[in-house]
């Protein structure tokens, strides 16, 4: 052991006035999801959204599904959040008009100019269409101005007591930021080494899943391996190489993998997401099988983290079949 003074200079803790965290050093993270949520509610209460003699009043945020945390490492704050918003809103003038405002998208990856927009009616009427044309067009500017006030909200709440004061600058007040494209790179990093020098064993689980789509087997196969066409219901630039080892990469490469076998009524494929441990990859395999008037597609999945059992699943439901049903029009099934 080295004696008092002679060590590496960033575990030294005799010279800091609180004897923690020297010089920054250290990862430190702070969990930012029930104070996100919260805000995210109280911002939205309320709001109404007015123009064009037109005026409408969000009810209720419905669904805030996500995660925001904050790191700090070596004196740089690293913020991360994701999520999936949901709005009721009705019109201010005529209650049988009103709806929802899905926001699938807000994160650090996306500028808030990026921010997407689902907006439905409960009932489709001339005056109903009228006022979602509105919300499409003008409304979300103003959604995405309350966006960014959450954004803004999140980094000054955060950025307190995250950054320590360091030896001979005791009382400066010191706020570094990472650059918003990198944060789930160094993040991932962090999580990655974690787990090579903890050499675990992951628990897994096998997903089933059963769909019917209003197409034709074919049609549904080009929905997997066209690149136009998986871009439409992803609704994002992606890599798709449809052949033995050829690669894929979807959603902003939060899902990434290869090939195993594809044909019209099969499509094998090592996937995995960005968040899984190293190195570690499922083996989905998509049989596709045309009826007289639908195709069945039947997904089975293995080696999926038993931790991320639920939230796959949901995943698949949300961002693959309602948004490929959505996009191309091929129905469901009640």
């Amino acid at each position: 052991m080295a004696k008092w003074g002679e060590g590496d200079p960033r575990w030294i803790v005799e010279e800091r006035p609180d004897a923690t965290n020297v010089n920054n050093w250290h990862w430190t993270e702070k969990n930012a999801c029930a104070w996100s949520q919260e805000k995210i509610k109280e911002l939205f209460k309320n709001f109404k959204i007015e123009g064009d003699g037109i005026s409408c009043t969000v009810k209720e945020v419905e669904t805030c599904e996500g995660e925001a945390v904050v790191n700090n490492r070596k004196g740089k704050l690293i913020f991360f959040y994701e999520w999936n918003i949901a709005l009721k809103w009705d019109s201010n003038d005529d209650s049988d008009i009103s709806g929802k405002i899905n926001i699938p998208n807000l994160s650090e990856e996306n500028d808030i100019s990026e921010v997407d927009f689902e907006i439905t009616l409960k009932s489709s009427t001339n005056e109903g269409e009228k006022v979602k044309h509105f919300l499409h067009t003008k409304g979300k500017e103003k959604l995405r101005d309350r966006l960014a006030l959450y954004i803004s909200a999140l980094k000054e709440e955060f950025s307190r007591g995250m950054i320590l004061p360091q030896k001979n600058s005791v009382n400066k007040n010191v706020v570094n930021s990472a650059p918003a494209s990198n944060i789930k790179a160094k993040m991932n990093e962090a999580v990655v080494s974690s787990n090579k020098s903890l050499g675990y064993k992951i628990a897994t689980t096998t997903i089933k899943q059963q769909q019917k789509f209003q197409c034709r087997g074919q049609e549904f196969f080009n929905v997997f391996t066209t690149t136009e066409m998986v871009q439409a219901f992803t609704k994002g630039p992606v890599k798709v190489d449809p052949k033995k080892s050829g690669k894929f990469e979807l959603f902003g490469g939060n899902i990434y993998g290869e090939f195993v076998e594809v044909s019209p009524t099969k499509i094998v494929q090592k996937w995995r997401t960005k968040q899984w441990p190293d190195g570690h990859f499922s083996e989905v395999t998509i049989d596709i099988n045309e009826r007289g008037d639908h195709t069945e597609v039947n997904l089975t999945q293995t080696g999926v983290p038993s931790t991320e059992e639920e939230s796959t699943k949901e995943n698949w439901d949300r961002y693959y079949w309602d948004a490929i049903k959505r996009t191309f029009g091929f129905g469901y099934f009640m």
